[in-house]
């Protein structure tokens, strides 16, 4: 007998409607904010394999490295070719057909 009566008052109380929502909203979203930035964390503790680290160590690559293997070489035959366009055909563009590089592809 009350119910409906009960249930319109609920329906029009502006704090149950909007306030109730928000608040859930903003403390779930501190809880799912935690749980995304844990996940940060435990991939640091996470030891990798052995095996997989030595082989790292023992490929390592520095930028003075690659400078040295590449500091003498003469790069005076270069040759720049620009990257084929989406509607252009790629193997034209590659230096293997150079008379229709020269002509405008519409």
């Amino acid at each position: 007998m009350f119910a409906p009566a009960i249930m319109r008052a609920l329906r029009k109380n502006k704090t149950l409607r909007y306030g109730v929502p928000m608040v859930l909203l903003i403390v779930g979203g501190s809880f799912g904010l935690r749980e995304f930035t844990q996940i940060r964390y435990d991939a640091v503790k996470i030891k990798i394999d052995p095996e997989l680290e030595k082989k790292l160590k023992a490929n390592k690559v520095s930028l003075e490295s690659e400078y040295e293997k590449i500091k003498d070489s003469t790069f005076d035959d270069w040759k720049n070719i620009r990257g084929p366009r989406p509607w252009e055909d790629p193997d034209l563009l590659q230096g293997r057909n150079p008379e229709i590089l020269n002509t405008k592809t519409t």
